[in-house]
């Protein structure tokens, strides 16, 4: 309770939760949809915003705010499961990479920097361009979480070779304490903060990698996401037909989700900083 209250005390904290709540509230909604949102002319095509359809209906026939909630519930899906995924993949290799060094060590290490240097763009577009007809949230999902690990394994890599030369790891190591134990009950509990706000991080990154790829048309374009929304509204000249719900719909939505999380990783890496946290404590 303690650590809600701190971080309610961040005014960045506090805004992008309450973003997230409401964007969270959005995309619950969507499962009471009057509409299927992956079928086309439902309803009458280009009519503005109306007490009917609230943001307005698209060229394809499908009304904007309930293709939106469900595009919001799809992109945050997306972008959680991935970060997951990655958070998963980074933990095992940077504990076990910071621990047992030696030869792991540098085999580990090389694999972690070749993921760092590769151009990941074009990497998941030349993917894409693969599995594109089999790509669905799940398979977006473990693309993203195999591609997005590397950087936050090696800041776990980091704190755990600190940790190996604290004297609870010498204390643990001669009572004869399971290695399996000593990373479980000992080293997780230092690295999950640190894990956590890498989390919020990486869910942004996953975010404007699918906005990217979908505006380039290479996901599936039969599950809405915020970036198949936006590609549809390009497509079919939102603009130019003065259709200006259909695309500020979804950039809206993008920008709203992508600063909540800005606010949200910042306040987190403020929070674990000591030397955030002391200054904390000599205001009180």
């Amino acid at each position: 309770m303690e650590t809600l209250r701190a971080l309610f005390r961040d005014t960045r904290f506090s805004i992008g939760a309450a973003v997230m709540v409401i964007l969270i509230v959005l995309a619950l909604m969507s499962f009471f949809s009057p509409y299927d949102v992956t079928v086309w002319r439902l309803v009458p095509r280009d009519q503005p915003p109306s007490p009917e359809h609230l943001l307005g209906t698209t060229s394809l026939g499908q009304d904007v705010f309930w293709l939106l909630t469900a595009a919001i519930r799809n992109s945050i899906l997306l972008a959680f499961c991935s970060a997951a995924i990655s958070r998963i993949i980074a933990l095992t290799v940077g504990l076990v990479s910071g621990y047992l060094g030696g030869a792991i060590d540098r085999v580990l290490m090389f694999v972690n920097d070749g993921f760092i240097v590769l151009p990941q763009l074009l990497i998941l577009t030349l993917l894409a361009l693969l599995i594109q007809e089999n790509l669905s949230l799940l398979t977006l999902a473990l693309l993203f979480g195999v591609m997005g690990w590397a950087l936050d394994a090696r800041f776990i890599r980091s704190q755990v070779l600190s940790l190996r030369e604290r004297e609870f790891t010498y204390t643990a190591i001669l009572s004869g304490t399971p290695l399996y134990k000593l990373i479980i009950n000992e080293y997780l509990l230092y690295v999950m903060p640190l894990t956590l706000a890498t989390l919020i991080g990486n869910m942004i990154w996953v975010t404007g990698m699918e906005v990217t790829l979908a505006y380039l048309g290479l996901t599936n374009v039969s599950i809405p996401t915020l970036g198949i929304v936006l590609h549809f509204a390009l497509n079919y000249q939102a603009i130019l037909l003065g259709l200006y719900w259909w695309i500020f719909a979804p950039v809206g939505a993008a920008v709203a989700l992508f600063v909540a999380l800005y606010l949200l990783s910042q306040s987190f890496s403020d929070f674990l900083d000591p030397r955030a946290r002391i200054q904390r404590v000599g205001t009180r």
